[in-house]
């Protein structure tokens, strides 16, 4: 404090850091990046602990028996789809109401903004089948949910016909103090969304759905299974949700906890635990599954059906059979006991998932990061936006110099309000014209070009993205040579300060997000000025816009799964991006898209505009 209120100190402090600014900007990048990167490391992490009391120990014995019956069911189930060509209802129904549920169905129907190329639909139509298991031990105020996708093909049939084989068997059981609710649902994440606009009694994306006839108690945690073959050599554990929402740690410490118990192999975005940390591919390995998080936190789309019922403060995970040809076999009979366990142990709960972390990236299922760990690299790149706002500041505040008559130099002097107001206000009328026009002119497009209507929207997004780029010359003709030195640093200042402030909410919503783009627009930010070459500075500006970082992104991403595209392949798939990306936002809320749009970048275009200041 004495350091601040001494003014000769303040004022020697303020000196050091515009006059090292530059270098100190520069090892705040390397520190935050280095930092980031040790967090896979093993030393740095902390080992995984259930910290919920009342799921502390693994202590009960599952005795499910059923495993070839449920395949037999899963079969049954095929067939019957097969002929039925989608969800054969009725004899979901029968084989409900047969194993001692109540049965009840709820039909929806959605229209997309614009047809989904990837899956091949429009106008969806769709029915959820579930059925309530009423708990015989309590007051049935609170509920459990086991789901399982009907998916289109020979998908997931197992998967139906595990769940219809647990809920034979825990009809039979006497110790359940919840409701349990086993939901099939169709056309995967819409048919879920309905379901739970349906059973909370809101409706926040426009779907038309009927209403349920049957509810159990508030939703306490939520398991959805994916299982398309009868032979399965380990478990993905799927956490990433809706806008980047993460289930409460001790779900996936007990999903673990489980799995070391019955000896199942499981593993996290597809990859294995190793051992050997201490070696370079084991740090390579772990480096690689903490990003593939990232990235896929970073996307804000949910990943699974279970990512939906996050936004509802529902802890929920998805548990995906993987067949990947290891000599390591699972039979589906133990499959069954895990999930009995898993749902034993949340029967439990005397109150919502709460005691452990919501905020964490995970290099391995044993190991992971906490918030209190990764956030210090997170403020080594936003302390640079401060500290080039601080230098600015201090620029601004100079007295500006004076000719041998005593007028102040012109181009010293303080900026109008106009020069500073007109960029802001025609970059966020750009981003509007981002967010609003693809949808809106798919029509127009689709009649004067030959392209469909999920190519007229992407293309129209491109193209407007593209149009921002003549923003300085249509600001500066607003202007009419009003622009002055001290213009274009007042109208950086504001733009510096602006995105750390967005950066900053940004990461405290979805801190995958928020450091992706924090590693691409803090260089930008930090650096551009009218006075560098514009030809090469363009350039680098262009590569790390937001558009660009998406494209690399694709590739990176494709690379970690050890996937490699071509640039042929990698720019379709980049399309595909951005169409999900704005379907995502209509259809359940993504808030990416929109966050983009409306404000990344139009402040991206603010820097391009303070490069070619005249």
């Amino acid at each position: 404090m004495g350091l601040l209120s001494d003014p000769n100190r303040r004022r020697a402090l303020i000196s050091l850091l515009t006059r090292l600014n530059t270098p100190i900007c520069v090892v705040c990048y390397m520190a935050g990046v280095a930092w980031f990167m040790g967090l896979a490391f093993e030393p740095f992490t902390l080992r995984t602990y259930m910290s919920e009391n009342a799921m502390g120990s693994t202590m009960v014995e599952e005795r499910f028996p059923a495993g070839e019956r449920a395949l037999a069911t899963g079969r049954e189930f095929a067939a019957h789809k097969k002929k039925a060509g989608g969800m054969p209802v009725d004899w979901l129904v029968k084989t409900m109401q047969a194993r001692g549920l109540e049965v009840f169905t709820q039909s929806f129907s959605r229209t997309l903004p614009f047809p989904d190329e990837n899956k091949e639909r429009y106008m969806v139509k769709g029915t959820n089948v579930y059925g309530i298991l009423r708990a015989p031990r309590a007051p049935r105020t609170e509920a459990l949910v086991l789901s399982a996708p009907c998916s289109p093909g020979d998908n997931n049939n197992q998967a139906v016909g595990l769940l219809l084989g647990l809920a034979h068997y825990f009809r039979n059981q006497i110790f359940w103090a919840k409701d349990i609710i086993f939901l099939v649902n169709e056309h995967d994440l819409i048919g879920m969304q309905a379901w739970l606009e349906g059973y909370h009694h809101t409706n926040t994306t426009g779907m038309d759905w009927s209403p349920l006839q049957g509810r159990g108690g508030s939703i306490q945690a939520a398991l959805s299974l994916e299982l398309s073959s009868d032979v399965v050599t380990s478990l993905d554990l799927v956490l990433e949700g809706l806008n980047g929402q993460l289930p409460n740690l001790d779900l996936a410490n007990l999903f673990y906890a489980f799995c070391q118990k019955i000896g199942v192999l499981c593993t996290i975005q597809g990859k294995l635990q190793r051992n050997d940390w201490d070696s370079v591919s084991g740090y390579s390995h772990a480096v690689k599954t903490m990003m593939l998080m990232v990235m896929k936190q970073a996307s804000g789309r949910p990943w699974g059906d279970h990512g939906l019922f996050l936004r509802y403060h529902i802890e929920a995970a998805t548990i995906k059979g993987v067949n990947s040809f290891r000599q390591y076999k699972t039979d589906t009979t133990t499959i069954g006991r895990l999930l009995e366990g898993m749902y034993r142990k949340l029967n439990n709960l005397l109150e919502r998932l709460h005691q452990s972390y919501f905020f964490y990236l995970m290099p391995s299922l044993s190991h992971f990061v906490s918030i209190g760990y990764y956030m210090p690299a997170f403020g080594l790149l936003v302390v640079i936006l401060l500290l080039r706002a601080l230098d600015l500041w201090v620029q601004l505040s100079t007295p500006p110099p004076r000719t041998e008559d005593g007028v102040v130099d012109i181009e010293q002097s303080s900026p109008g309000v106009l020069s500073v107001l007109t960029p802001l206000v025609i970059s966020h009328l750009t981003g509007v014209a981002l967010y609003t026009l693809p949808i809106r002119f798919q029509e127009m497009a689709v009649e004067h070009f030959p392209v469909s209507e999920t190519e007229a929207v992407v293309l129209t997004a491109i193209a407007v993205y593209t149009a921002g780029l003549a923003l300085p010359h249509n600001t500066h003709r607003l202007l009419s040579d009003e622009g002055t030195e001290q213009g274009w640093r007042v109208l950086k200042l504001v733009a510096v300060l602006y995105l750390a402030v967005l950066l900053g909410c940004t990461a405290l919503i979805n801190f995958s997000l928020g450091f992706i783009l924090a590693l691409t627009l803090v260089p930008v930010a930090a650096f551009v000025t009218p006075h560098i070459p514009n030809v090469l500075s363009a350039f680098i500006l262009v590569v790390l816009s937001p558009a660009c970082t998406l494209l690399f992104s694709v590739f990176f991403f494709q690379e970690l799964q050890e996937m490699p595209i071509s640039f042929q392949e990698g720019w379709l798939l980049y399309l595909s991006v951005i169409s999900q990306g704005i379907l995502d936002h209509s259809l359940y809320g993504s808030l990416v898209y929109p966050l983009i749009a409306l404000l990344v970048y139009p402040c991206w275009l603010l820097f391009w505009n303070i490069l070619f200041w005249k």
